[in-house]
Order: C-alpha cells, then structure tokens, then sequence
C-alpha cells in the first residue's frame, strides 16, 4: 500500500496536457508534471514517484527524491522564518515546513538542524519536527550488542555525543568510543555497545573488541613513525593543541599516552614524546 512520505512505484492511468495520473491505490489519484515525466512513457507503465502534498494539497508524485522520508531524520537547513514555523531545504521544490510547536528552540535562518518528517494528522502533509525525542524511540530492548548501526549525531553532552539510530531510536556515542570528534549533522557508521539495565543504547564507532584507547594509541605511533619518531606534545600540552594533531579529547590523549608508556612503545620527556624502536 502507498503511503505519503514515501517512493513508491505506480502505474499510469492517464495521460493529460499537464502530465498524468497515477494510481496509488487506497490514495487514490496522484498527479505527476509533464516535466517530471520520463520521456516516451505511456499508459499503463510504472514509474518510481515520491509521493507527497503540493502548495495546493493536491496529491503530487515527484521523481526528486528528498534528504529524508517518511519518518526518516536529515541535516536540513532553514531557508524562512515566520511566525507559525520555519520552512526547511528538504531536497524538493517545495520547502518542508517545521511549526513552532515542533521546535525545541526558535530555529535561526541559515542554520542547519536535524529534522524528523512526520505526517500532521490534522493537514494530511508532510511536516518536519526538531523535537526528536518526541518521535524516537529511547528503548532499545530489540538491539544486540555488536549490532552495526547508522547514526546520525544530533546533539552533544559532556560525556559523548547524541545520534539517531537507524532513524527509529535515539543513543549515546561515549567520547572514549569515538575516534575523534564528531560533528553534528554528521553520519557514521557504527555499533551497538551494550543495551543498558533501563534499555538506552550505547553507541561506539570501533568495531566489537577494540577500545578507543587502542585505536587512538595506534595513531599516535603512525603519528610518531611519520616524524621522525618525535611530537611536540606531551600530557600536559593544551587541549586546543591536541585535539589539532589527533582530534581528540586531552583526557582520551592522555589514556592513550599511559597505554603506550606502559608497553614500552615510548618514551616521556619534558617536551615531548619520543617512539621506543
């Protein structure tokens, strides 16, 4: 069964001056532009449409396909502000709109945020809403540990980074589980960590059996092994400077550097780290 919001394919079942109409089923009619249409098709062939409402709310199939579905999340960019909601950039001719009421905070013009599409009952039309935690879902009692994932980082806390996962739940990325730093908006691939006692999910973006302090100490000796087998830095270096070189926390560089020391790999001066041949 069609459903708004989604891609879909439909066959046509008329040919007009202005394009055609498709048949979506229990949807009814849905109206596809001449200009939309490919080139030499006829009745009763199938084309692939994004099927939503236009300005007019008349059903309209668009072979254009947006940044996100039905139910889908996306990095979207606010084109308009008025003062019932904000128009979003979606991929399509005609903006996605977020209401007030859908925003966690008044969304700026010429930002961008992660927004969810929803069908508003009440209208029978697309929408986008900011308020995540609304519309995802926090238990993941139907995930597996090593489980991959796709995530999409939509927020930060001191402890790590808020993702999107899978487009249905909502988790947390641990710093120490993050190579380095993430930026929001950004997609990634990744693993479920652990299903915690109350069902939220722990994110990671290392493969099952290798930590954060591993992979960043492996770095660091690529790092080393491409100068000379020196860096100008040392525990105490500022943050600014380490998360230049490594893009990482200094608290996680400093893990790292203890690991290494520990196994002999390098050696600690004042100044400066030196590799161990």
């Amino acid at each position: 069964m069609s459903r708004i919001g989604t891609t879909a394919s439909l066959k046509i079942m008329k040919l007009v001056t202005g394009g055609a109409f498709l048949d979506s089923g229990d949807l009814g009619e849905v109206f596809m532009s001449k200009r939309e249409l490919p080139a030499g098709v006829a009745v009763g062939d199938e084309v692939s449409v994004f099927l939503y409402r236009d300005s007019e709310a008349v059903l309209t199939g668009t072979t254009a396909r947006p940044k996100a579905e039905l139910g889908q999340c996306a990095f979207m960019k606010v084109v308009a502000v008025t003062k019932s909601g904000v128009f979003v950039d979606w991929g399509l001719p005609k903006d996605l709109f977020v209401p007030a009421s859908e925003q966690y905070k008044p969304l700026e013009e010429g930002r961008s945020y992660v927004i969810l599409v929803y069908l508003d009952e009440r209208t029978g039309r697309l929408a986008g809403t900011a308020k995540l935690h609304s519309h995802l879902n926090e238990d993941g009692s139907g995930f597996v540990p090593g489980q991959e994932v796709d995530l999409l980082i939509c927020g930060f806390s001191d402890i790590g980074f808020k993702a999107v996962v899978d487009n249905t739940h909502l988790g947390l990325v641990f710093r120490d589980d993050a190579p380095g730093e993430l930026r929001y908006g950004q997609r990634v691939r990744g693993f479920v960590k652990a299903v915690r006692p109350d069902n939220k999910l722990d994110l990671s973006l290392l493969p099952p059996g290798l930590s954060g302090v591993d992979m960043l100490a492996g770095r660091i000796v690529e790092y080393l092994r491409a100068n000379g087998g020196v860096a100008p830095l040392t525990d105490k270096s500022p943050s600014e400077h380490i998360a230049a070189a490594f893009g990482t926390s200094k608290s996680a560089f400093k893990k790292a550097l203890g690991r290494l020391y520990k196994d002999r790999k390098i050696r600690l001066e004042p100044d400066r780290i030196v590799l161990i041949d």
